[in-house]
């Protein structure tokens, strides 16, 4: 069934005038009008529908949450509000007005003049999107001097006082350094400056915080809120996160397959969405599996033993570091960015050998680098990664991605060999003869991940470490993963170590939680436990930082932490990572 089509516009702008307080002379101010906006995008020849005749209507000062799983166009009307679309994609039909101007009929001279100065566009991956070889400083200069905005040395003042506004450490001498030397929650908080630097009308925030740990990501969002009301800036808020729109947006729009759902103010939204694809986002977020029973006097299928480990001699990133992983048990490893839990997942795999300690498989020590394990302990454990994009060899085509591991370690070929990936397939919930042919640059976010899943389990492992698996897919698609995880755990006696930052993720899948900070396991015990205080203070700051599907819960978190002190541990974490 087609989605039907929310209230006009300018109805809904109305709405909104009587619903909120920030509706005043200069809301009633359009900024943006879309109106019928059709993309289309090339397949193999074909053009396809992406959007199908969407309006988007935005006023100064006003930020529009856009909504909706994978593949709902989302990134592609934000970036239309540009006049911008991606190689092998065109806007077919439909009028985009800024600020009085015809973006369909502007040339590309224009286009450009526009962007950069009067729209800034904010992207996902801060750390894909800066140039590496560039200080800060120099990447936040550079727009305002071509658009011929300031001097270089106004610029760069700005940025001083930007880089302060946004809570960034030392931010005197903040620009000056190369974007591999700062912190992920950092660089998005660099991005968004730069996004400002030319002080522009509208800015175009493409899931800014989506791979940020909870207590960073508070730290964006609120930097971001706060630019944006001093500066009177519009923006177009795009996630999947219903809560974290929540704090940011004024109107919601949802968008499914390029259809328009319905659209409302944030509170009404929030309380009483009209459509039944709406409320299915809603209740993603109820999704919880069955906590396995304790388990009792049983050899651990792995034991991590006081490992202390580092990367230079005299830097210890993990110290003393001790949990165990059950058979057919999920172990969550929760923590701030830099708190050590990929390291942790190093050592188990023999990437990073431990100065102290050791790794029991079945309670026997392992070999400290994976150079020394024979092919069967390599067997025994596998990992997941976060980043499907990357951890698929995009030259490879589906058939030899999963069949690789079972030729590796199970000696499989030909047929049988054949037979075997067109079963792990299955297993995945992924049709063979659709899928087997194809390269991942032929398949969603969500598909790319189930083809990590299954070249995991090609091997026949005891154990999987699962690194922030559904960190990057929307509510819907993460859990049907979470659902097929939970699946393979009861079908093949699989133990998880699952890496998180999602305190969401670890209420729905694990049965026991290891809470990490600075290297150190400061909190560790089963679900149920964990998350009954009293808790340890770390935890407690972590469990406080996950965003509520209520408006006003960032507000008021920052006015019970004081709008200059995010938590003390927040804090620390800020200084630990500053400038020296």
């Amino acid at each position: 069934m087609k989605p039907a089509k929310s209230s006009s516009p300018k109805t809904k702008a109305n709405t909104k005038a009587k619903n909120t307080a920030k509706a005043d002379a200069k809301s009633d101010d359009i900024l943006l009008q879309m109106r019928n906006i059709h993309i289309k995008g090339k397949s193999d020849e074909t053009w396809i529908d992406i959007i199908n005749g969407v309006d988007l209507e935005l006023h100064r000062g006003e930020v529009l949450g856009l909504i909706g799983e994978s593949g709902a166009g989302k990134s592609t009307l934000g970036l239309a509000a540009m006049g911008f679309c991606r190689d092998g994609c065109k806007i077919t039909e439909g009028s985009i007005s800024f600020d009085g101007m015809d973006l369909m009929q502007l040339d590309k001279n224009a286009l450009r003049e526009l962007r950069g100065r009067r729209i800034a566009y904010v992207a996902q991956s801060a750390a894909a999107s800066f140039n590496p070889s560039h200080k800060l400083l120099d990447q936040f200069c550079e727009a305002p001097l071509i658009h011929n905005v300031m001097s270089r040395n106004k610029a760069s003042k700005y940025a001083v006082d930007l880089y302060n506004r946004m809570n960034l450490p030392f931010p005197d001498v903040f620009g000056l350094r190369y974007p591999h030397e700062v912190s992920g929650g950092q660089l998005q908080r660099a991005m968004t400056a730069m996004a400002l630097s030319c002080r522009p009308d509208l800015i175009i925030f493409d899931e800014p915080t989506t791979a940020l740990d909870v207590t960073t990501q508070i730290e964006v969002l609120a930097a971001i809120k706060d630019i944006v009301k001093e500066f009177n800036t519009a923006a177009i808020y795009i996630s999947h996160d219903l809560a974290v729109v929540a704090q940011m947006a004024d109107r919601i729009k949802v968008l499914l397959k390029g259809d328009e759902v319905e659209q409302a103010p944030t509170e009404v939204m929030l309380k009483s969405p009209t459509e039944d694809y709406t409320k299915s986002l809603w209740a993603v977020r109820e999704y919880t599996r069955k906590e396995q029973p304790a388990v009792k006097n049983e050899t651990p299928i792995i034991s991590i033993k006081g490992v202390t480990a580092g990367y230079h001699s005299s830097v210890d990133v993990l110290r003393d570091v001790s949990f165990d992983i059950h058979k057919r048990r999920t172990v969550a490893v929760v923590g701030e960015s830099g708190s050590g839990k990929s390291t942790t997942a190093r050592v188990v795999t023999g990437l990073l050998p431990p100065r102290i300690g050791t790794v029991e498989y079945q309670g026997e020590a392992l070999p400290s680098s994976y150079q020394a394990r024979s092919r069967e302990q390599l067997r025994h454990i596998q990992m997941i990664y976060q980043m499907a994009d990357t951890a698929l060899n995009p030259k490879l085509r589906i058939r030899d991605l999963i069949a690789r591991p079972a030729r590796m370690y199970l000696g499989l070929t030909g047929k049988a060999l054949d037979d075997r990936v067109r079963d792990l397939l299955r297993m995945i919930e992924m049709e063979p003869d659709q899928f087997i042919d194809r390269l991942p640059s032929e398949l969603s976010g969500g598909q790319k991940q189930r083809i990590g899943i299954a070249r995991a389990i090609a091997a026949e492992p005891t154990m999987i470490i699962c690194d922030e698996v559904t960190s990057a897919l929307d509510q819907l698609v993460a859990e049907g993963i979470l659902k097929l995880l939970d699946r393979l755990q009861s079908e093949l006696d699989l133990s998880y170590m699952f890496i998180t930052h999602d305190l969401a993720t670890v209420r729905a899948i694990a049965d026991e939680v290891v809470v990490m900070k600075d290297g150190l396991v400061v909190e560790q015990g089963i679900k149920s436990k964990m998350f009954k205080p009293p808790h340890h203070p770390y935890t407690e700051l972590l469990l406080g930082s996950v965003p509520e599907m209520d408006p006003k819960w960032l507000d008021k978190l920052l006015d019970s932490r004081g709008k200059d002190n995010l938590g003390d541990a927040a804090i620390a974490k800020m200084n630990d990572e500053g400038i020296s």
